[in-house]
């Protein structure tokens, strides 16, 4: 019995391990500072023969107008935060005001950027002024916006750097 035990043994697979590398990191905010969470993400279209848009709600809600045809998952609003203090005041703005994402045809337009606060505010270039409602300063906030779909766009991946400015009070 003792030698049937040895023969399996000798005849086992040796074990096999692997390994790869993983991402970590952090980002530690200063009192007064603010940082990008997550980018603006219109997600996945199909084009149409005619132009429509895309429009994604400060609530992560996502929908569209004309000839676009809405696929997939993956889409998302920008989400910031950041630190003041409670009570404080804070202009927001966003610039320039055209904006474009870009890629293999024509650039697409984004605008009406829209601020999840309570009511939503719509974002330009003028700064609006909000106050910090949270007792520890903390704070963050989803920005939506509204994409322009041309007509027969040009299949691809488009992006494009857009700014908001925090002015605390």
């Amino acid at each position: 019995m003792l030698a049937g035990a040895v023969s399996a043994l000798a005849a086992a697979q040796p074990a096999y391990a692997d390994q790869t590398a993983g991402d970590a990191q952090i980002a530690v905010v200063r009192p007064l500072e603010f940082i990008r969470v997550e980018n603006l993400d219109f997600g996945r279209v199909i084009r149409g023969t005619t132009a429509g848009t895309v429009t994604i709600a400060p609530d992560g809600t996502r929908t569209k107008t004309g000839g676009v045809t809405l696929i997939g998952t993956g889409f998302q609003p920008a989400r910031f935060a950041g630190m003041g203090t409670n009570n404080q005041r804070v202009d927001i703005s966003v610039g320039p005001a055209l904006f474009f994402v870009t890629g293999p045809g024509a650039p697409m337009r984004v605008r009406n950027f829209i601020l999840g606060s309570t009511p939503t505010a719509v974002l330009t270039t003028s700064p609006q002024r909000f106050r910090i409602n949270s007792a520890t300063g903390i704070f963050n906030f989803p920005v939506g916006a509204t994409l322009d779909v041309g007509a027969n766009q040009t299949p691809g991946t488009y992006s494009g750097t857009w700014t908001i400015t925090l002015n605390y009070q």
